[in-house]
């Protein structure tokens, strides 16, 4: 009698523990590459090295770039034609280096050119548009640049780029983040929102930023400064959750072309549930 229990407790835990185990095996769903999107996001500090014997090497922002193979590239502190970069558009130059699709959003007029956002694409791009975000009195205008492209899959996303303000005070950040929210949470359209948000993850900007937006680390790998990284304020952001999966992250060990890390993010647009 004894002998038969035993059996049938070791056939019913057999048994458990291979509805488990099938359970795991069937969430593993394959990685569909057509809907792969490897973002990457970087403050470019209007293309000055920060050690490096050269004043603006482009060559080497472009190799970084180039290096983590992205589709969608979030660049910040992006000048255009001002004087401190020669009159150089710094964004159609990286556009070029890389072979990517290159637009840029003004923020601000600055040094007898512009300054603002820039977005790299290995796509091209349905629609553009440029959203001046929310600033006081005596603060530096701050810009929202979104672009719509078609990935392999065939399916539409939308990539925000943008730059939170950077000064002590936050409330500007906060004003921004709601506003953000306002912008681009009315919809359920697969968005990823990508740049530096000058904001530490226990702040109250991202505090906001996550009741619609949801982080591609779940680590809080510093970013900022390069040379001595102290605090993350760099991020990918996506939503709506259901549809987006991490495949991998990663902030990468650069200290010289910027004074900031750039970070990639890969997610998988997950296929639409049919109702």
């Amino acid at each position: 009698m004894n002998f038969v229990k035993t059996n049938a407790y070791f056939f019913l835990l057999i048994v458990s523990m291979l509805l488990f185990f099938s359970k795991i095996i069937t969430a593993q769903t394959p990685i569909d590459s057509s809907r792969v999107v490897r973002v990457l996001t970087y403050n470019i500090y209007h293309g000055e090295t920060v050690l490096a014997e050269k004043q603006f090497d482009l060559d080497l922002l472009a190799k970084i770039i180039s290096n983590s193979k992205p589709d969608l590239v979030a660049l910040q502190e992006v000048d255009f034609k001002t004087n401190r970069v020669l009159k150089m558009d710094l964004v159609t130059e990286l556009g070029l280096r890389t072979k990517m699709q290159a637009i840029f959003g003004k923020a601000m007029s600055y040094n007898e050119g512009e300054y603002g956002e820039g977005i790299l694409s290995k796509y091209s791009f349905l629609n553009t548009k440029k959203h001046a975000l929310v600033a006081g009195k005596d603060k530096e205008p701050r810009a929202a640049l979104e672009v719509n492209v078609q990935i392999k899959s065939g399916d539409t996303i939308r990539f925000i780029g943008t730059h939170l303000d950077h000064t002590t005070d936050e409330t500007d950040r906060i004003n921004q983040a709601n506003q953000l929210n306002s912008i681009f949470a009315q919809t359920n359209l697969p968005t990823i929102l990508a740049g530096d948000l000058n904001a530490t993850p226990e702040s109250k900007t991202m505090k906001i930023l996550f009741k619609e937006w949801h982080p591609s680390f779940t680590e809080n790998i510093p970013t900022a400064p390069a040379q001595d990284a102290k605090d993350k304020i760099d991020y990918v952001l996506f939503r709506p959750a259901n549809r987006w999966r991490v495949i991998e992250k990663k902030v990468i060990d650069e200290k010289t072309a910027s004074d900031h890390k750039p970070v990639l993010s890969v997610l998988e647009l997950i296929k639409k549930e049919a109702v």
